[in-house]
């Protein structure tokens, strides 16, 4: 039986900003983020902003993903602030499109969840396109349940969220 992948996760320096420009460019990335460079633009501001938590994906010391995290209540009118308090927002893309349909999504956020999990957030939500059938199984593999449909300044999402277990003694 194949041993389950561990992922490392490490900020994203002005170094790798030559790997996302090239993800960004990949159809199956392009596909969900838009143009190649407004998301890099996007990308750089991700990096300088404290609210959110920009990280390459690992697999064997090699980069194969992007993974975001950010807490909705730290932005002003952000469209998600109305989930509970300690809520954090993920964003995730596949940047190695060989790594496609191996299982790496689910495994990756499942991974990632734990550890939010672990430093304390009550809840995690990630907002896929409501076409997006590939990311929507993904997530759903890692726990996560849809609860919402919405159209907000990021354009429209399925709302789905995965909260942390209650802890009984």
């Amino acid at each position: 039986m194949p041993r389950k992948p561990t992922y490392g996760f490490r900020a994203v320096t002005g170094a790798d900003l030559p790997l996302l420009a090239g993800w960004l460019a990949e159809p199956h990335v392009r596909e969900w983020w838009g143009d190649p460079d407004q998301s890099l633009a996007e990308l750089r501001e991700v990096m300088e902003n404290v609210a959110m938590e920009a990280l390459i994906v690992e697999l064997d010391g090699k980069p194969i993903a992007y993974l975001q995290s950010y807490d909705p209540h730290l932005e002003d009118d952000h469209p998600y602030a109305d989930q509970p308090f300690g809520t954090l927002g993920l964003d995730i893309t596949i940047g190695v499109p060989e790594m496609l349909g191996q299982g790496h999504g689910s495994a990756i956020i499942a991974q990632f969840a734990e550890q939010l999990f672990e430093e304390g957030a009550p809840r995690l939500i990630i907002d896929p396109h409501p076409t997006n059938a590939r990311a929507i199984r993904a997530y759903e593999k890692a726990g996560f349940v849809a609860f919402d449909t919405r159209t907000s300044i990021y354009g429209p999402a399925l709302m789905m969220a995965r909260d942390a277990e209650e802890e009984t003694d």
